[in-house]
């Protein structure tokens, strides 16, 4: 089938792509792997199991960016590998910013938030994004996520909440 060499094609690209070990590449085999199995495509389809042999390659290596790590833990929690995403989480964890009883990721080097009377900061929108990827991560599991998780991913959804402007929008469409 014509579809079937579009995806094989698409399978090989990740799988190459992948080998400069540039985050960004990560971070991009994991968001197309994710759209492939939310169409869904099954995770026995090739280009899926093409593209989470890679995804698992680069999870063990030790200098991934967090938006790389959250990306990555979503695409284990969709298809199914609770070991990858654990890992993946408890290393998230440990990067987590833990305040006012809510929790979130930030980039990396980011320049400290300014303390201004009558203004309330908002994250920029990769932060929300990759924070709600690891809400997702949290949720994306069978059996149902224990209790110890919702009670985490609810410090992670107040978070993302407090991140929404006055019209119930984000920073950002994405």
């Amino acid at each position: 089938k014509a579809e079937d060499k579009k995806l094989d094609v698409v399978s090989f690209y990740l799988c190459v792509s992948l080998q400069g070990g540039v985050d960004n590449e990560i971070s991009l085999t994991a968001y197309i792997t994710i759209a492939l199995m939310e169409i869904p495509l099954p995770v026995t389809h090739s280009v899926v199991r093409n593209a989470l042999f890679c995804l698992e390659t680069a999870a063990d290596e030790k200098e991934n960016h967090v938006y790389t790590k959250a990306l990555m833990a979503y695409a284990f929690a969709l298809a199914g590998k609770e070991e990858k995403r654990k890992a993946l989480l408890g290393s998230l964890e440990k990067e987590a910013v833990k305040k006012d009883g809510s929790v979130h990721w930030q980039r990396p080097g980011k320049e400290p938030e300014v303390d201004l009377p009558y203004y309330r900061y908002r994250a920029p929108s990769a932060e929300v994004e990759m924070t709600a990827y690891v809400l997702l991560a949290h949720l994306t599991t069978q059996p149902a996520p224990s209790q110890e998780e919702l009670s985490f991913a609810s410090l992670i959804a107040k978070w993302i909440t407090a991140q929404q402007n006055p019209n119930g929008g984000f920073s950002s469409t994405q």
